[in-house]
């Protein structure tokens, strides 16, 4: 009776988590390929990208290469994807990858089952562990969320950094006001300056101070802010600084001379 018991709460944790789980995947539209993993040398060497991105669209998401022109409502807003890459276990006698989604603040969401292969050649080797790793991705495909959900999802996204940034103009308006009165020189304007560093850069302004640290990531033009739960992105000719201070979204925009 107790194994019983025990084996109906396994099934029913595997059911809860595989739902919501699911449910998380729907929020995303879109999966960006990394051009290049890490086991290998060159951009889509034997063809593992390429690949890749063939066998998501089989899951029903709009894929896309990182080097691909992104579509309009993409490249506003970089976090509607997912970002993909294959992760590798491999040994000397065997391939074993499997295909990881991260969202863009890095955050795992997604891990397939690993596939294999004992294939000598590295491309077949390479094409059929991902194509069994891929196996084990069945049960994740995309259904698009209804309508009003995605309405409420977008005015809350939207809502949030437009009553930041007012409150941001405000503030900066005032200490302008403050700054002329007394005759004190003027705020500095929101150029900063990349130096690079051991994990990617700083940025810092004409102080000059260091305002943000930069991880890199495998998507161009998109960088972690590291210690402030952010990301910074490039958006036309202006960076877009996200992060959260006081459980607050604060987003900026910035020129960066790199």
């Amino acid at each position: 009776m107790k194994k019983n018991i025990l084996f109906l709460m396994a099934v029913f944790f595997v059911s809860f988590y595989s739902n919501s789980q699911q449910k998380e995947i729907n929020n995303y539209k879109y999966i960006i390929v990394s051009d290049k993993f890490d086991f290998v040398k060159e951009k889509d060497q034997y063809q593992t990208s390429s690949l890749t991105k063939f066998l998501l669209k089989k899951n029903g998401f709009e894929v896309l290469l990182e080097s691909e022109e992104y579509p309009e409502d993409l490249k506003s807003d970089r976090c509607a994807a997912l970002f993909a890459t294959v992760i590798d276990e491999s040994t000397m006698f065997k391939s074993r990858l499997a295909i990881q989604l991260k969202d863009c603040f890095n955050k795992v969401v997604y891990t397939s089952g690993f596939g294999e292969s004992r294939e000598k050649e590295y491309k077949k080797s390479y094409q059929l562990a991902i194509r069994n790793a891929h196996k084990n991705m069945s049960e994740m495909v995309y259904t698009p969320l209804p309508k009003n959900e995605k309405v409420i999802q977008k005015d809350v996204k939207v809502h949030t950094p437009q009553v930041v940034t007012k409150v941001i103009d405000t503030d900066v308006s005032q200490e302008i006001l403050k700054k002329n009165d007394t005759g004190v020189k003027k705020i500095p304007s929101n150029i900063l300056y990349a130096q690079v560093n051991e994990n990617g850069y700083q940025l810092v302004n004409t102080k000059p101070e260091v305002l943000f640290l930069l991880l890199d990531t495998n998507v161009k033009d998109v960088f972690i802010i590291k210690d402030k739960n952010g990301i910074l992105y490039k958006k036309n000719t202006v960076w877009i600084a996200e992060y959260y201070t006081n459980e607050k979204l604060i987003v900026e925009e910035y020129q960066v001379k790199f």
